[in-house]
């Protein structure tokens, strides 16, 4: 169990899912639930892909490389570093192959349509750095850039290859993400292997750097995965239907799948997980109290509170 919702005390729900702990030599050191269930990675990928892209050419500044490692919420600093992307490269949004959508975060969609835009953009989705990290490593390399997303692109084959031997796992059969591209298929013991290296394989060097010092390039304040990295000695990243991995710089990994799809409940998770590995400090803690207990509302009232219910198994 990662979870639990607790109504006014009267009525708990319970949340499944697995947490695994790797370290920097991709050995597990602690789990709970079925590590070696697959799942697909969706957006937890991005620091991986964005590596591939990076590596492949791509020439991005740090604060771009954080946003191709992102699941931005859309807000102005946001489309602006795409933007970037895209020019620096001789490309427009035009390129950009994710569908067409509106800013993630309420806020920022609030600024669009205050604006009276009454269309959805393709830079506007969540995915987009990503993308225009693919079309920048494309430009690079001399590949085609309008069949990026082929799960035969070269770029995709390399970014497959490389996760593939990164965590010793085979990511085939790829899907395809909400956002067009390959999805990369995993399991938490394999995931947690990955981001054990993130935190502490010389090549990540860059893109920790990048993801630690810019958190709300990588989501947004307040979200999961960049209060975690603003607490702690981390990078996190999360993932539709209840992905997050954590690597920490001190050469751990975490990783954690809902398997009911929350992402609020894998934060919850996480946060338990660092927790009981000994890794949060008081302030930390104090700090992380909204994503790690966050209230349950009702009415427009806090009427409960999702708490950890977490065991975590040593080896």
């Amino acid at each position: 169990m990662l979870a639990a919702q607790v109504r006014s005390g009267l009525v708990e729900t319970t949340h499944e899912g697995v947490v695994a702990v790797a370290d920097a030599d991709g050995s597990l050191i602690a789990w709970s639930g079925d590590v070696d269930r697959p799942f697909f990675m969706r957006s937890s990928a991005k620091p991986f892909q964005g590596f591939v892209s990076q590596d492949s050419g791509a020439g991005l500044t740090p604060m771009e490389l954080a946003q191709v490692c992102a699941s931005h919420r859309g807000f102005p600093v946001h489309i602006a570093l795409v933007r970037a992307i895209l020019e620096r490269g001789g490309l427009d949004e035009s390129a950009l192959d994710c569908p067409p959508d509106w800013p993630w975060g309420t806020a920022a969609r609030d600024l669009v349509v205050a604006e009276g835009i009454k269309t959805p953009r393709s830079i506007w989705h969540n995915c987009s750095g990503k993308h225009a990290g693919f079309l920048r490593a494309c430009v690079a390399q001399g590949w085609p850039t309008d069949s990026y997303l082929d799960p035969d692109h070269p770029l995709q084959k390399r970014i497959v290859e490389f996760v593939s031997d990164l965590g010793e796992f085979d990511p085939d059969p790829v899907g395809v993400d909400g956002c067009g591209a390959p999805v990369l298929r995993t399991t938490a013991r394999a995931m947690a292997r990955l981001f054990a290296r993130l935190g502490s394989d010389a090549r990540f060097d860059e893109v920790f750097t990048a993801m630690h010092r810019y958190p709300a390039l990588i989501a947004s304040n307040g979200e999961g995965d960049t209060e975690i990295a603003i607490a702690t000695h981390s990078v996190a990243k999360g993932g539709a239907q209840g992905c997050l991995g954590i690597a920490l710089d001190s050469g751990v990994g975490v990783a954690v799948k809902s398997w009911d799809g929350l992402g609020s409940v894998a934060d919850v998770a996480g946060v338990a997980t660092l927790q009981l590995l000994g890794e949060l400090s008081p302030a930390a803690s104090k700090s992380l109290r909204p994503v790690g207990s966050p209230p349950v509302r009702g009415g427009g009232t806090s009427v409960g509170i999702t708490e950890s219910k977490l065991d975590l198994t040593f080896a």
